[in-house]
């Protein structure tokens, strides 16, 4: 199937609009569909991958197994994989990627960018939860995951399963796009502003005052680290577990892929070096409808870690009604030494974009997101599970 032809503009949802910087919204990465900058062969696009501002990219039939990782540079993908591919995996029916190898994998979504609109991809947040690291690569580019403006050709996303040997089949979505017309991040001040109008980070319900933001290019969050002997506050996965089909939700139990982790006294654990640990923030976040948010890696110059895999925060997350806020699920892996974390202390950044307009809809329980509102941990691929005190959660 031929691309469609490109056109200028967005059409009747952007009209008078052009001009606006910012992140796609829903409805206009609908019109960008129609008006061919993502094309797909068949089958079309399900209208469920749709997110406010973002899009649920999908596998195709194979699976190339590599030697390395590798970034393309001045040549095509296909070129690289002509010396770097050791075999193929089919995913027709679901394919088995080994952890720690890496694996190539075409997604079924092109793309054909104007000049002025350029793209960027991130893990979905389930991706990220299993530890499989995921990134995006496209033709004759240096860069990971950052799609120059009117780029033309083939989207790859290499993954990783890190932890668990995993399932996959073809159409399943590991990752996501935005379309993001210039640069139009949120500065601090802008931050500080929105939180006055419309607060978008709380404790215990109770806004944080503007004065006690933790910010510098974006919104810093900690730790909670608050439990006792009957709470755990971490999980942290068990490797050599058994087989992990993707497909499958609400399927497995924790206690074959994860371990519990209790703080100490002092409220604070100490993470092995290159184990993999699920905990919540201590703050929950609200993301009004004007703003989109993304999870920027620690910085490691404040301790050898890295937090957070998966990086898109939609609009709506943690917000509406009488909703305060929704905890964020931090990534964490410690390397070369034994790393010590307190309640509180800091470990990654949110940062903010404007939207280009209001998404036609928000993140949340009306459109199937599986993460709105949570006090849970692990991903929707595990059963919840009684705590012992009548209180049913999925950690």
């Amino acid at each position: 199937m031929m691309a469609p032809t490109r056109t200028k503009g967005i059409g009747a949802t952007g009209a008078n609009a052009t001009d606006r910087k910012g992140v796609f919204p829903v409805q206009w990465l609908k019109h960008a569909v129609e008006k061919g900058w993502i094309w797909t062969e068949k089958p079309d696009i399900p209208q469920g991958n749709f997110q406010p501002a973002s899009l649920d990219l999908r596998l195709a039939q194979r699976a190339y197994r590599l030697r390395a990782s590798f970034l393309p540079d001045t040549d095509s993908v296909e070129k690289k994989l002509d010396d770097l591919s050791m075999g193929v995996v089919d995913l027709t029916d679901g394919g088995i990627l080994e952890r720690n190898r890496p694996y190539l994998i075409p997604l079924m979504e092109h793309l054909r960018l104007p000049g002025h609109i350029k793209a960027k991809t991130n893990p979905r947040s389930s991706t990220g939860r299993l530890d499989i690291f995921t990134r995006v690569i496209t033709d004759c580019s240096n860069k990971f995951d950052e799609i120059r403006p009117g780029y033309n050709g083939r989207l790859y996303l290499e993954v990783l399963p890190r932890t668990f040997t995993i399932k996959v089949r073809a159409g399943l979505s590991l990752n996501q796009i935005r379309l993001v017309r210039e640069t139009s991040r949120c500065t601090d001040d802008d931050l500080r502003r929105a939180h006055q109008d419309s607060p978008i980070l709380f404790v215990q319900e109770v806004p944080v005052p503007t004065e006690s933001l933790a910010l510098n290019d974006g919104l810093f969050l900690g730790v909670d680290l608050a439990g006792d002997t009957k709470r755990p506050v971490a999980y942290r996965a068990k490797k050599n577990s058994q087989l992990l089909d993707l497909s499958l939700l609400d399927a497995y139990d924790l206690d074959d892929f994860w371990e519990p982790v209790h703080a100490e006294p002092k409220q604070r654990i100490v993470l092995e070096p290159e184990e993999f640990y699920l905990i919540l923030s201590a703050e929950c976040v609200r993301i009004p409808p004007q703003f989109a948010a993304e999870m920027a890696a620690y910085d490691p110059t404040s301790g050898e870690l890295r937090t957070h895999y998966a990086g898109f925060f939609d609009p709506g997350f943690g917000h509406g009604g009488s909703l305060k806020g929704t905890k964020a699920v931090l990534e964490v892996r410690a390397h070369d030494v034994p790393f010590i974390l307190e309640h509180g202390q800091k470990v990654c950044k949110l940062q903010f974009e404007h939207m280009c307009a209001v998404p036609e809809k928000l993140y949340g329980k009306d459109v199937g997101s599986s993460y709105h509102a949570q006090t849970k941990t692990l991903s929707k691929h595990f059963r919840q599970k009684d705590n012992g005190q009548g209180i049913l959660f999925r950690l």
